[in-house]
């Protein structure tokens, strides 16, 4: 059995080493997910879907790489997707198509209790879906403009350029906004 995904930190393979990684990127994961989808719940459940696929896709203990970034990437797809569904179910219920969308304004949990953090979200939820994302992965995900860049196809320069005006129209919401 291979060390790739368990070497260095996370030395022996099975349901410890599982447990301990969801342990160490849930929350970040979780943050990542909410920020992008705005939906406590629904972020919670691509959390675990990612979890459970990770887990399923590496029992071997075979993962080479940057599992941070991996995951982080993962979540964000996940994200991505739920959105184009969610979406999709908008436009058919609006057609009369389709069931009426799920109301996701429920209260929020701990997590996005404070006033500042919820004052950020909904900055954020201002941002272009292009801008929002970049900010989202390299801040709370942590990753890099170029591992950002290559997971949503474009180039390094376009994720700097995406940052750079996505903070800016972030910092002038927040100004408005104080």
């Amino acid at each position: 059995m291979g060390r790739g995904l368990l070497a260095g930190r996370h030395q022996e393979p099975g349901t410890d080493a599982l447990c301990r990684i969801y342990d160490r990127y849930r929350d970040g994961l979780l943050i990542l997910a909410i920020a992008l989808s705005h939906d406590v719940h629904a972020a919670e459940d691509v959390v675990h879907d990612v979890f459970v696929s990770f887990a399923q896709n590496f029992a071997d203990g075979e993962f080479r790489g940057n599992l941070r970034a991996y995951l982080g990437t993962c979540v964000a797809n996940r994200v991505r997707d739920l959105m184009r569904k969610k979406r999709r179910g908008q436009a058919r219920a609006a057609e009369g198509d389709g069931p009426e969308p799920a109301d996701t304004e429920e209260p929020s949990r701990r997590i996005i209790c404070n006033e500042e953090l919820r004052l950020l979200s909904s900055a954020l939820a201002e941002l272009p879906e292009e801008q929002r994302e970049v900010i989202v992965l390299h801040i709370h995900g942590q990753m890099r403009f170029r591992v950002i860049a290559k997971s949503l196809g474009v180039s390094a320069n376009t994720v700097s350029g995406r940052y750079r005006y996505g903070l800016r129209k972030l910092r002038s919401i927040l100004n408005g906004a104080l």
